[in-house]
């Protein structure tokens, strides 16, 4: 049988794997056993050398890194099912956020990362298929947002990384506040068939098959990985001033008490921006990636992944 794949991400953690990568090895592979180990080198290569590894009859590929490696090697490993080729998903998280072991009540310690990749047992985890921009599609597992997130991330991009990730991440956020837009957002929720359609006045709205993004922001407390349901989230605070209150709510799902959160369910989901001024402000985030503007298809494609769990 070939060896596990570890993806690792040098640059996750503010390039803290990198750093210690070397001396983590040891202590894997006396539990895994012997690895082959695949560095990235830019923005997508995981999802390469993901869609590689299981391509060549590897039978578990390991992110290591943040949220972003992550989904990338969820969208490697689905590249290579399309063609026929199934690996199991594992992950010992390394970056800033660790959003997604949140969902799967993982504790952020090597050894009960460990613990799961040598379990011998898995989980069925749900995927979404984004589709946007004419066509493209990404996969996901976690949550894609509109709105406030996208705007932070494309400023975070535009960024000088010389003061460093903590200090751009709460720059950008307050210019994002300062420029944001109240977005109308069509949304139309199909969930066993049945149709709904509902237009939200937000100036966020998420897409949610795991419960946490932004680093422990707690978006979607009643997302399940693996019930075949994605929960739309949307803060339907309509002024800034309320938008940053509730947001800070996030943190303990207190907004889910505000009369004006809107939560819907489905297996399909579309979202339209129906005030065209707002599109340059009211962009795309995917695991802190900048997508683009609305409009979005998404589906659901149930226990598309096994994932070694503990």
């Amino acid at each position: 049988m070939k060896k596990p794949v570890l993806v690792v991400n040098p640059k996750s953690g503010g390039g803290k794997t990198g750093k210690t990568f070397g001396a983590m090895r040891g202590t894997i592979e006396k539990r895994v056993g012997e690895c082959e180990i695949r560095e990235t080198e830019r923005a997508g290569h995981a999802i390469a050398l993901a869609e590689e590894a299981a391509s060549e009859g590897h039978p578990l590929v390991v992110a290591v890194g943040g949220d972003g490696t992550f989904n990338e090697v969820v969208n490697g490993l689905m590249k290579a099912k399309k063609k026929g080729h199934e690996a199991e998903l594992g992950l010992i998280a390394q970056g800033t956020g660790g959003d997604f072991r949140r969902s799967l009540d993982l504790e952020h310690r090597l050894d009960k990362y460990l613990d799961a990749l040598t379990s011998g047992r898995t989980r069925r985890i749900d995927v979404g298929l984004l589709e946007h921009d004419g066509g493209k599609q990404r996969y996901f597992v976690n949550i894609l947002s509109a709105g406030m997130g996208g705007l932070v991330d494309q400023y975070v991009s535009e960024s000088s990384r010389a003061m460093g990730g903590t200090a751009a991440y709460f720059f950008a956020s307050l210019k994002a506040l300062v420029n944001a837009k109240l977005g109308h957002v069509k949304c139309k929720v199909t969930k066993g068939g049945v149709i709904t359609e509902r237009t939200i006045p937000t100036m966020m709205i998420a897409i949610c098959n795991g419960r946490f993004f932004g680093s422990g922001m707690k978006v979607a407390p009643m997302a399940e990985v693996d019930d075949g349901i994605l929960e739309l989230v949307a803060i339907g605070q309509t002024s800034k001033l309320g938008f940053a209150l509730t947001s800070n709510a996030i943190y303990s799902a207190g907004h889910m008490k505000s009369d004006s959160t809107v939560h819907m369910r489905g297996e399909e989901i579309e979202l339209t921006l129906e005030n065209g001024d707002a599109t340059p402000h009211f962009l795309l985030d995917l695991d802190g990636e900048p997508l683009g503007p609305l409009p979005i298809k998404v589906k659901v494609d149930p226990g598309a992944l096994a994932l070694r769990v503990s």
